[in-house]
């Protein structure tokens, strides 16, 4: 595909498969498509290794940020489950808005929590909040011991952040899915690795291998959720996509 943008003329002209289109440079199409080129730069540049929340490395798209935090502050959950720790900056993100709302608790799961950023963690002002289990995310034994921090009737959201191969994901999902609460969400997050296959950090089995797919095919046998994204909950504009590295990524309970 090749994409021409002329400033003079405000124009964006797209040649693929032997057709071309052309839209207005300024253009709800125009934007989504330089969007979707924006995300796999700013991936291959590690743009969303450069942010921090409340001290901590967060490794995440600030729109995804957002985004979230717009759905947690509409369910307000008891408990948010993360697989995925990394430097621990989701984690402190949840906890400070389980903080400001009055509300909640933070799971955290890796198959290793490193110790500095254990000791991070630990030592954080919103530790408080948060519990850390260390082991693989999938395994019945880590699985349990989520479990048994549980309460009935708590409201419960659950994110996947961290092995993202399909086979992973599904494990993920059908072991964490059945203590999703009605109404709210687990999410697969960082499906973008779909198109970011030819990208120069690449991997050619992203195409097939990743979170979206693993939803999809969860979604396909369990009719107890659907794929659906939170609605906006404002939009005074005429864009309806959101830019976003996790697409396909949540799974709503009815």
């Amino acid at each position: 595909m090749r994409i021409t943008i002329d400033t003079e003329r405000r124009t964006l002209r797209v040649e693929e498969a032997g057709s071309a289109r052309e839209h207005g440079l300024y253009t709800r199409e125009a934007f989504e498509m330089l969007s979707a080129e924006w995300l796999k730069l700013a991936w291959d540049r590690k743009y969303s290794y450069t942010f921090t929340w409340l001290g901590r490395p967060i490794i995440q798209l600030p729109e995804d940020v957002l985004r979230v935090q717009e759905a947690i502050y509409h369910l307000k959950p008891d408990v948010i489950v993360e697989t995925g720790i990394a430097h621990g900056g989701s984690l402190i993100f949840y906890a400070s808005l389980a903080q400001l709302i009055g509300r909640g608790r933070v799971i955290g799961i890796d198959v290793v929590v490193r110790p500095h950023n254990r000791r991070a963690i630990e030592s954080h002002e919103l530790a408080g909040r948060i519990t850390l289990i260390e082991g693989d995310s999938a395994a019945p034994s880590t699985v349990d011991q989520v479990s048994r921090l549980l309460r009935p009737g708590e409201v419960v959201l659950v994110l996947l952040d961290s092995d993202h191969s399909k086979q992973h994901v599904l494990r993920e999902l059908e072991a964490y899915a059945p203590l999703v609460s009605p109404g709210s969400y687990i999410v697969a997050t960082d499906g973008v690795m779909k198109d970011l296959a030819l990208t120069p950090r690449g991997q050619a089995d992203w195409q097939w291998n990743n979170p979206t797919a693993a939803a999809a095919e969860f979604a396909s046998g369990h009719p107890e959720f659907v794929l659906e994204p939170p609605r906006w909950a404002f939009n005074e504009s005429e864009l309806t996509q959101p830019i976003t590295q996790w697409p396909g990524a949540w799974l709503r309970r009815l």
